[in-house]
């Protein structure tokens, strides 16, 4: 069975490997041979060959990243999910909150972050403050949405058994919203780390520290490997994200509400 699996992921995985290898070779082929200026995209070689030549710096820069996206996904996973468990429980103050929340993720993060650096100076506080603002709404849209998606008779059918509002939550709420909360936090995943990116871009530090200085100098090489880096870091959390529900759905399957 397990043998079965991964030959079944690795078929689904192969095609994109292969066209990741064809783009790549071509890509090197035509910078190389003059089709492609390498002052706008650097060759792939000259993109590994400056990850190593500063690797002491991308790595700092990289961890640093890292821990400023998991800080505000963790904080936007945990008030996101509260603030949609609150509004669940009352549509007074849904009605009343949610549309302010939903117009302010309109506002592009990249005009709010100058602000946070007022208000939180420069370094981690803004950019895990930016990284949160961003992947909440997410986090709240979706659990929200998934709460509610109970049908009316299999709320009926709790009511006819006396189910206390935490049974009810527990084993019929939960496990109708667990599909959606996943999808919300791939989203956030997502979200997470271009909020961090924009707030290194004004509070300095990280990755995206390391992308705007690369712009005053004109090294599109160092852009082009923190984008690489940024790519495998977004990578390494949907992994993570993806054992964590396989983990938690082999122990136990999340089905229909149960009683």
């Amino acid at each position: 069975m397990k043998h079965n699996l991964k030959t079944s992921n690795l078929s689904k995985s192969l095609p994109a490997l292969v066209a990741f290898i064809i783009f790549t070779a071509l890509l090197e082929v035509l910078v190389k041979s003059g089709g492609i200026q390498e002052t706008l995209i650097p060759a792939p070689s000259q993109v590994l060959k400056t990850i190593a030549e500063l690797h002491p710096d991308f790595q700092t820069a990289f961890i640093e990243t890292l821990k400023n996206t998991l800080c505000g996904l963790a904080l936007s996973i945990l008030i996101g999910g509260l603030t949609a468990f609150v509004f669940s429980m009352s549509n007074l103050l849904k009605r009343a909150i949610l549309p302010f929340a939903v117009f302010f993720q309109t506002v592009p993060i990249i005009a709010i972050a100058p602000l946070l650096v007022i208000y939180f100076g420069f370094g981690a506080p803004t950019v895990i403050a930016s990284s949160f603002i961003v992947s909440i709404f997410p986090i709240i849209a979706s659990t929200l949405s998934g709460l509610e998606s109970a049908s009316s008779a299999q709320k009926d059918l709790f009511k006819i058994y006396h189910a206390s509002p935490w049974q009810t939550l527990v084993k019929l709420k939960l496990p109708n919203a667990y599909s959606h909360i996943l999808s919300g936090l791939k989203i956030a995943i997502g979200l997470s780390i271009i909020g961090s990116i924009a707030g290194e871009f004004v509070a300095g530090g990280g990755l995206g520290a390391m992308i705007d200085a690369a712009r005053t100098q004109q090294r599109v090489d160092i852009v082009f490997a923190s984008l690489l880096l940024l790519s495998i870091l977004g990578l390494l959390l949907i992994g993570a994200l993806n054992i964590t529900h396989r983990i938690v759905t082999s122990r136990r399957p999340f089905s229909q509400g149960e009683i």
